[in-house]
Protein backbone atom coordinates (compact mmCIF):
# COMPACT_ATOMS: atom_id res chain seq x y z
CA UNK A 1 0.00 0.00 0.00
CA UNK A 2 1.28 3.42 -0.93
CA UNK A 3 1.65 5.99 1.83
CA UNK A 4 -0.89 8.30 0.19
CA UNK A 5 -3.42 5.46 0.40
CA UNK A 6 -3.11 5.32 4.19
CA UNK A 7 -5.49 7.32 6.31
CA UNK A 8 -3.95 10.68 7.09
CA UNK A 9 -3.15 10.05 10.80
CA UNK A 10 -1.08 6.99 9.78
CA UNK A 11 1.19 8.83 7.35
CA UNK A 12 4.64 9.55 8.83
CA UNK A 13 4.73 13.24 7.91
CA UNK A 14 1.19 13.90 9.10
CA UNK A 15 1.90 12.07 12.37
CA UNK A 16 4.97 14.24 12.86
CA UNK A 17 3.02 17.43 12.20
CA UNK A 18 0.22 16.47 14.56
CA UNK A 19 2.04 14.71 17.39
CA UNK A 20 5.68 15.80 17.12
CA UNK A 21 8.66 14.06 15.54
CA UNK A 22 9.41 12.18 18.78
CA UNK A 23 6.11 10.28 18.41
CA UNK A 24 7.28 8.52 15.25
CA UNK A 25 8.49 4.93 15.15
CA UNK A 26 11.90 4.00 13.74
CA UNK A 27 10.09 2.85 10.62
CA UNK A 28 8.41 6.24 10.22
CA UNK A 29 11.61 8.19 10.79
CA UNK A 30 13.47 6.23 8.13
CA UNK A 31 10.55 6.72 5.75
CA UNK A 32 10.81 10.48 6.16
CA UNK A 33 14.54 10.34 5.46
CA UNK A 34 14.01 8.22 2.33
CA UNK A 35 11.18 10.58 1.23
CA UNK A 36 9.62 8.24 -1.33
CA UNK A 37 9.39 4.63 -2.33
CA UNK A 38 10.35 2.92 -5.52
CA UNK A 39 8.55 0.86 -8.16
CA UNK A 40 6.60 -1.85 -6.43
CA UNK A 41 7.58 -0.74 -2.90
CA UNK A 42 6.23 2.04 -0.72
CA UNK A 43 8.62 4.09 1.37
CA UNK A 44 7.34 2.27 4.48
CA UNK A 45 8.16 -1.07 2.88
CA UNK A 46 11.66 0.22 2.11
CA UNK A 47 11.98 1.13 5.79
CA UNK A 48 10.87 -2.35 6.79
CA UNK A 49 13.44 -3.95 4.49
CA UNK A 50 16.20 -1.81 5.95
CA UNK A 51 15.26 -2.54 9.56
CA UNK A 52 14.71 -6.26 8.91
CA UNK A 53 18.45 -6.94 8.92
CA UNK A 54 19.15 -4.87 12.04
CA UNK A 55 19.02 -6.44 15.47
CA UNK A 56 18.81 -2.98 17.06
CA UNK A 57 18.42 0.51 15.65
CA UNK A 58 22.08 1.24 16.43
CA UNK A 59 23.06 -1.44 13.88
CA UNK A 60 22.20 1.14 11.21
CA UNK A 61 25.42 2.96 12.12
CA UNK A 62 27.34 -0.09 10.95
CA UNK A 63 26.04 0.24 7.39
CA UNK A 64 28.25 1.72 4.70
CA UNK A 65 27.42 2.88 1.20
CA UNK A 66 27.85 -0.58 -0.35
CA UNK A 67 25.69 -2.18 2.34
CA UNK A 68 22.86 0.25 1.67
CA UNK A 69 23.10 -0.15 -2.09
CA UNK A 70 22.52 -3.89 -1.66
CA UNK A 71 19.12 -3.13 -0.15
CA UNK A 72 16.29 -3.51 -2.63
CA UNK A 73 14.94 -0.13 -3.71
CA UNK A 74 17.83 1.95 -2.34
CA UNK A 75 20.00 3.74 -4.88
CA UNK A 76 22.86 6.18 -4.39
CA UNK A 77 20.72 9.24 -3.57
CA UNK A 78 18.73 7.48 -0.85
CA UNK A 79 21.85 5.78 0.51
CA UNK A 80 23.62 9.12 0.84
CA UNK A 81 20.60 10.65 2.56
CA UNK A 82 20.74 7.91 5.18
CA UNK A 83 24.52 8.07 5.59
CA UNK A 84 24.33 11.84 6.05
CA UNK A 85 21.80 11.43 8.86
CA UNK A 86 23.95 8.75 10.53
CA UNK A 87 27.04 10.96 10.38
CA UNK A 88 25.12 13.96 11.73
CA UNK A 89 23.98 11.89 14.71
CA UNK A 90 27.61 11.02 15.50
CA UNK A 91 28.73 14.62 15.22
CA UNK A 92 25.85 15.93 17.31
CA UNK A 93 26.66 13.43 20.06
CA UNK A 94 30.26 14.62 20.21
CA UNK A 95 29.26 18.28 19.95
CA UNK A 96 26.95 17.91 22.94
CA UNK A 97 29.80 16.43 24.93
CA UNK A 98 32.06 19.32 23.95
CA UNK A 99 29.42 22.01 24.60
CA UNK A 100 28.69 20.66 28.04
CA UNK A 101 32.42 20.78 28.78
CA UNK A 102 32.22 17.25 30.11
CA UNK A 103 35.30 16.41 32.09
CA UNK A 104 36.52 12.97 31.08
CA UNK A 105 37.51 11.32 34.32
CA UNK A 106 36.12 7.82 33.77
CA UNK A 107 35.87 5.68 30.61
CA UNK A 108 32.09 5.26 30.81
CA UNK A 109 31.79 9.02 30.18
CA UNK A 110 32.95 8.32 26.63
CA UNK A 111 31.75 4.75 26.16
CA UNK A 112 28.31 5.49 24.66
CA UNK A 113 29.66 8.01 22.19
CA UNK A 114 32.56 5.76 21.20
CA UNK A 115 30.20 2.86 20.59
CA UNK A 116 28.07 5.05 18.34
CA UNK A 117 31.13 6.37 16.53
CA UNK A 118 33.08 3.15 15.90
CA UNK A 119 31.54 0.35 17.97
CA UNK A 120 29.62 -1.17 15.06
CA UNK A 121 32.18 -0.74 12.29
CA UNK A 122 33.06 -3.87 10.32
CA UNK A 123 36.77 -2.90 10.33
CA UNK A 124 38.94 -1.80 13.22
CA UNK A 125 39.10 1.98 13.56
CA UNK A 126 41.70 3.63 15.77
CA UNK A 127 40.57 6.98 17.11
CA UNK A 128 42.43 9.56 19.20
CA UNK A 129 40.64 12.07 21.43
CA UNK A 130 42.52 15.27 22.27
CA UNK A 131 41.93 16.81 25.72
CA UNK A 132 42.87 20.07 27.42
CA UNK A 133 44.40 20.37 30.89
CA UNK A 134 40.93 19.98 32.46
CA UNK A 135 40.32 16.71 30.61
CA UNK A 136 37.72 18.39 28.36
CA UNK A 137 37.48 17.29 24.74
CA UNK A 138 39.09 19.61 22.21
CA UNK A 139 38.68 17.41 19.13
CA UNK A 140 39.13 13.89 17.88
CA UNK A 141 40.33 12.11 14.77
CA UNK A 142 40.28 8.62 13.30
CA UNK A 143 43.91 8.00 12.40
CA UNK A 144 44.11 4.35 11.39
CA UNK A 145 41.76 1.78 9.86
CA UNK A 146 42.65 -1.89 9.81
CA UNK A 147 44.02 -4.53 12.18
CA UNK A 148 46.14 -2.93 14.88
CA UNK A 149 49.86 -3.55 14.78
CA UNK A 150 52.98 -1.54 15.36
CA UNK A 151 53.49 -0.86 11.65
CA UNK A 152 50.02 0.68 11.27
CA UNK A 153 49.47 2.46 14.59
CA UNK A 154 52.60 4.56 14.78
CA UNK A 155 53.10 6.96 17.73
CA UNK A 156 54.71 9.46 15.35
CA UNK A 157 51.38 10.08 13.60
CA UNK A 158 49.43 10.16 16.85
CA UNK A 159 51.61 12.76 18.52
CA UNK A 160 52.01 14.81 15.35
CA UNK A 161 48.22 15.31 15.47
CA UNK A 162 48.30 15.85 19.23
CA UNK A 163 50.88 18.63 18.97
CA UNK A 164 48.99 20.32 16.13
CA UNK A 165 45.77 20.25 18.15
CA UNK A 166 47.45 21.98 21.10
CA UNK A 167 46.15 19.33 23.49
CA UNK A 168 47.53 18.48 26.90
CA UNK A 169 46.51 14.80 27.03
CA UNK A 170 45.08 12.09 24.81
CA UNK A 171 42.78 9.11 25.03
CA UNK A 172 43.02 6.38 22.40
CA UNK A 173 40.16 4.11 21.40
CA UNK A 174 39.52 1.40 18.88
CA UNK A 175 36.81 -1.10 18.12
CA UNK A 176 36.69 -4.87 17.89
CA UNK A 177 34.22 -5.76 15.11
CA UNK A 178 33.48 -9.11 16.79
CA UNK A 179 32.08 -7.31 19.83
CA UNK A 180 34.60 -9.05 22.13
CA UNK A 181 36.42 -6.20 23.89
CA UNK A 182 39.15 -8.29 25.48
CA UNK A 183 42.55 -6.76 24.51
CA UNK A 184 44.96 -8.78 22.41
CA UNK A 185 48.69 -8.93 23.13
CA UNK A 186 49.13 -6.57 20.17
CA UNK A 187 46.63 -4.10 21.66
CA UNK A 188 48.59 -4.03 24.91
CA UNK A 189 51.96 -3.69 23.16
CA UNK A 190 50.75 -0.81 20.97
CA UNK A 191 49.23 0.93 23.99
CA UNK A 192 52.44 0.74 26.02
CA UNK A 193 54.44 2.09 23.09
CA UNK A 194 52.06 5.08 22.81
CA UNK A 195 52.23 5.63 26.57
CA UNK A 196 56.03 5.64 26.62
CA UNK A 197 56.19 8.08 23.70
CA UNK A 198 53.68 10.38 25.40
CA UNK A 199 55.75 10.45 28.57
CA UNK A 200 58.80 11.54 26.58
CA UNK A 201 56.94 14.22 24.61
CA UNK A 202 54.95 15.47 27.60
CA UNK A 203 51.45 14.58 26.33
CA UNK A 204 50.32 11.68 28.51
CA UNK A 205 48.02 8.89 27.39
CA UNK A 206 45.15 8.79 29.91
CA UNK A 207 43.53 5.61 28.68
CA UNK A 208 42.98 3.25 25.77
CA UNK A 209 39.36 2.15 25.45
CA UNK A 210 38.22 -0.80 23.38
CA UNK A 211 34.59 -0.79 22.25
CA UNK A 212 32.39 -3.28 20.46
CA UNK A 213 28.63 -3.41 20.02
CA UNK A 214 27.64 -1.54 23.17
CA UNK A 215 30.44 -2.97 25.32
CA UNK A 216 33.69 -1.36 26.36
CA UNK A 217 36.90 -2.13 28.18
CA UNK A 218 39.38 0.33 29.68
CA UNK A 219 43.01 -0.73 29.68
CA UNK A 220 43.65 1.69 32.54
CA UNK A 221 40.90 0.11 34.66
CA UNK A 222 42.39 -3.31 33.91
CA UNK A 223 45.81 -1.94 34.92
CA UNK A 224 47.21 -2.81 31.51
CA UNK A 225 48.30 0.74 30.75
Amino acid sequence: MKVKELCEPERPREKAYQNGIESLSNRDLIAILLRCGTKGMSVLQLSDELLKNCRTISDLLDLGLNDLLKQKGIKKAKALQLLASFELSRRIALDQTQKQKVRIEEPQTLASWLNMQIGFCSQEHFLVIFLNTKNEILSYRTLFIGSLNASIVHPREIFKEAIQSGCAKIICAHNHPTGDTQPSDQDIAVTRCIKETGEIIGIPLLDHIIVGRNHYLSLRERQLL
